[in-house]
């Protein structure tokens, strides 16, 4: 993959980091794209510093024109794109419930439920997630169309194949990444063009660890329950995703595979609970 270039939209986050340093060890260019332009840099600082090559690329996933501008930087300064990872996502604490059971008695209470739910925060997460990963690939497949090694990874959830509690939006959006990977897999294999994605179980980040962590640094009633129910008795650790992301993207290792979606999961996805 030596030259190849890859973009990462969400590449400051802990998860997507790990993808970047680890394709720059292969000797890829490394686009790490997203919004806070601070933190690309500390990532690709730390590339560059270890003998890779990465920029920083400064990006709003859900805007056309902040990732037509960033395709343009990417080719003056890389040229086009051959990897495209579609990491950024996320959920938000508003488009969350306050308890997993709706109750007798809730609509009456401060507890926040389905009913209050708001469509716009809804719509920030579904935005944040599918149509973060549909603008980036509208823009820079074009690069890939009738070229040789091109590839899509996105990145969807173990949500997106038992819908966890109390998160809506993100269940939703996360289905709909497994989805779309299935069509785009489709409607782009006779151009050259494969795409995949893979389903991260529970890894403990800076995003979710409110909902898995209390203030003392104690574990929630939430990851006691995520624990039992994965076998492994764990949460992930970033680099335990690099398996099945160099397998996705290495041409020659995957070459006859498009449109799946890979479970990083510790067992949680074959446990039944009993």
């Amino acid at each position: 993959m030596k030259n190849k270039v890859a973009v990462i939209t969400g590449g400051a986050g802990v998860l997507c980091a790990e993808f970047a340093r680890a394709l720059a060890a292969e000797g890829v260019k490394v686009a790490v794209a997203g919004r806070t332009l601070s933190k690309l840099e500390a990532v690709a600082d730390e590339i560059n510093a270890a003998g890779g090559q990465a920029i920083a690329v400064q990006m709003d996933v859900t805007n056309k024109e902040s990732v037509k501008a960033a395709h343009d930087e990417v080719l003056a300064k890389f040229g086009k794109c051959d990897i495209l990872i579609n990491g950024a996502g996320g959920n938000h604490p508003r488009a969350t419930t306050d308890k997993e059971y709706f109750e007798i008695g809730d609509l009456d209470s401060d507890t926040k439920t389905f009913f209050d739910l708001d469509d716009e925060d809804i719509e920030f997460v579904f935005n944040l997630n599918f149509i973060g990963t549909l603008i980036p690939t509208q823009e820079f497949a074009k690069d890939m169309i009738g070229r040789e090694g091109c590839n899509i990874l996105n990145v969807s959830s173990m949500n997106a194949y038992t819908p966890l509690t109390k998160i809506p939006a993100y269940s939703g959006a996360k289905a709909a990444i497994s989805n779309l990977t299935q069509w785009m897999a489709v409607h782009f294999s006779k151009v050259g063009i494969r795409v995949n994605a893979i389903a991260p179980g529970f890894f403990s980040t800076a995003q979710n660890a409110k909902l898995l962590w209390n203030e003392d640094g104690t574990p929630t009633a939430r990851t006691n329950k995520i624990l039992n129910a994965t076998p492994m008795g764990r949460f992930g650790k970033p680099e335990e995703l690099l398996g099945a992301l160099m397998f996705l993207v290495d041409e020659k290792a995957a070459s006859f595979v498009t449109g799946i979606v890979i479970p990083v999961d510790g067992g949680f996805s074959a446990y039944s609970g009993v």
